[in-house]
């Protein structure tokens, strides 16, 4: 008999494996050859590559063929441009100790991930792969069929550039019994909506999450919730600020209306449809521009973003400047049920392998290994911005590669005009957090002392605007405190901490949140720092600036 690669032989006695693109957990992806039909075409393998890890899970094979029947039939389901397309699926024998096989269109690009990689995308490029995934995703939702992880890997290239959406292995199927152990965390924690971390199986507007997370990622060049382990990006997924847009330009918009952390405030798929039509509409209205970026099908080098090139935020509601963080309204756990979604975070991403250390700094000493930051946003600001009207003439950090520059808000003077500023417009200093940037800063205040809902501020060239009454609500555990305790005078030598200990040499992005704990709830500054390729991390230390422990990736 004919033998295919590696001397095996051809699958189903007609397909001939020619070469691996790709595997996962669960998973290869193998180019191969119908001899039937003389067409090439992806083959996926479903069994677990570790042999190990079959044998810690007894059950998991049964539960693979399960999902590997589940998938061909979701994907039966749909004909559609942007969804790959389904030719077969050979089924091993009942007890003959087999795996199966499904049998797929080869789309022949690489994928999204690949091409991102290289850099992001022109928005023009990125509105478009937006209405293709979403057409693909509401013709998966008329099925019935969530996607549930959908990101850049998931999503291939054809050489046109067109989008294919693919790998429903984790999709659930409308009155499909759930293959997924209670406590299992299913999907990718970058990517993974909110209200699923919190255990709720959730609906289409969770995959639209997905999609504005990736759109996100595509324009931008880089992941606002990326951390250096799952556990960090989870609990970051479940409140953390997520940063405006900088260089999406009218899509901008579109991202802060769809990445709300309440499922019921997002637009649903019509809405973002007619929102992301008018984006391409605006970007075609406008003059044309040099190309920053290549093409959606071309995996060449990018091209550096020329800093005339790059959009501002556009000017949100009720105030001027930009809105700098996608507010989160909704609900968030109490601190029991946040600290039982954490642990079972832990262990499901443990079980994927996604592990880093830690060094505890108890005595703000030593080096340390850790988690990243929040990743780079992709900024082509000036490096000498104008300085603010209530602002300082020039932060003072000691060692010039960690100086700020100049104007920036980032110093002790540039903190307290802030929060005196942010005082004479809210009559108090008590803020549920302060974050500071170059040349802005923001802050989420009660709206009355006590009360557990907050309105947002922005403090910049030393005007205070109210850009929206959603900010991050008081939970339990995570109480608001008194800005004026901090020691801001601690904060240059804190940077300059920061900059030794994470090891960034050119600071492509810094700034500091002052927030509870995530983990404790007690007051604390966080200052960031990344370099031009996203390297870099955080800080965490207390209000006094007593380093507790860094986090770097």
């Amino acid at each position: 008999m004919d033998t295919s690669e590696g001397g095996r032989q051809p699958v189903d006695g007609r397909f001939e494996l020619i070469s691996p693109l790709g595997s996962g957990g669960m998973g290869t992806v193998w180019r191969a050859r119908d001899i039937a039909l003389h067409r090439e075409v992806a083959l996926k393998e479903v069994r677990p590559p570790d042999p190990a890890i079959a044998a810690a899970h007894p059950g998991l094979a049964v539960q693979l063929r399960e999902r590997a029947v589940r998938e061909a039939r979701a994907l039966a389901r749909l004909a559609h441009p942007h969804v790959v397309t389904i030719h077969h699926i050979v089924e091993p024998a009942p007890h003959g100790g087999g795996h199966p096989w499904i049998v797929m269109e080869l789309v022949k690009g690489g994928s999204l991930h690949d091409r991102l990689a290289q850099g992001p995308l022109p928005i023009p490029d990125v509105t478009r792969l937006g209405l293709e995934l979403l057409s693909a995703l509401r013709a998966a939702h008329a099925e019935g069929v969530l996607h549930r992880d959908v990101k850049p890997a998931n999503v291939l290239l054809r050489p046109d550039g067109s989008a294919v959406l693919t790998d429903f292995g984790i999709a659930t199927l409308h009155g499909a019994t759930n293959l997924t152990a209670t406590g299992d965390l299913i999907g990718s924690p970058e990517y993974i909506a909110p209200e699923r971390v919190r255990g709720q199986e959730g609906n289409p507007s969770s995959d639209l999450w997905s999609l504005g997370m990736l759109l996100y990622v595509a324009a931008e060049g880089v992941h606002p919730l990326r951390r250096a382990t799952g556990l960090a990006t989870v609990v970051a997924v479940l409140d953390e600020p997520i940063p405006a847009p900088v260089r999406s330009g009218p899509l901008g918009a579109v991202l802060r209306e769809l990445l709300v952390r309440d499922p019921a405030a997002r637009p649903d798929a019509a809405r973002l449809e007619h929102l992301l039509r008018t984006a391409g509409a605006t970007l075609a209205a406008a003059p044309a521009v040099p190309a920053v970026a290549p093409p959606l099908g071309s995996f060449g080098p990018a091209v550096p973003i020329p800093t005339e090139l790059v959009q501002a935020p556009p000017t949100p509601p009720g105030g001027s400047g930009a809105a700098p963080t996608v507010p989160g309204p909704g609900p968030q756990p109490s601190k029991v049920r946040r600290n039982g979604l954490i642990a079972l975070a832990a262990a499901a991403v443990v079980a994927g392998g996604a592990l880093a250390a830690v060094q505890w700094l108890p005595d703000g000493s030593g080096s340390d290994q850790g988690a990243t930051g929040p990743g780079r946003q992709n900024q082509s600001r000036s490096q000498s911005p104008a300085p603010s009207a209530g602002g300082p003439t020039g932060s003072t950090v000691p060692t010039p590669a960690a100086k700020a520059p100049e104007g920036s808000l980032i110093s002790p003077t540039g903190a307290r005009a802030a929060v005196e500023a942010l005082r004479r417009e809210t009559g108090t200093t008590t803020f549920l957090n302060l974050r500071i940037y170059e040349n802005y800063v923001l802050a989420d205040v009660p709206v009355t002392p006590g009360a557990k809902a907050t309105n947002s501020y922005r403090y910049s060239d030393g005007k205070v605007s109210r850009f929206g009454p959603n900010g991050m609500p008081v939970q339990q555990g995570k109480p608001p405190f008194d800005m004026t305790k901090v020691n801001w005078d601690a904060l240059p030598t804190l940077m300059e901490r920061a900059q030794r200990d994470l090891g960034v040499g050119h600071v492509n992005l810094r700034y500091v949140l002052v927030e509870p704990w995530l983990m404790d709830g007690s007051p604390s500054m966080r200052p960031y720092l990344t370099d031009e390729t996203g390297d870099g991390g955080y800080v965490h230390a207390d209000i006094d600036g007593k380093v507790v422990k860094v986090y770097r990736s």
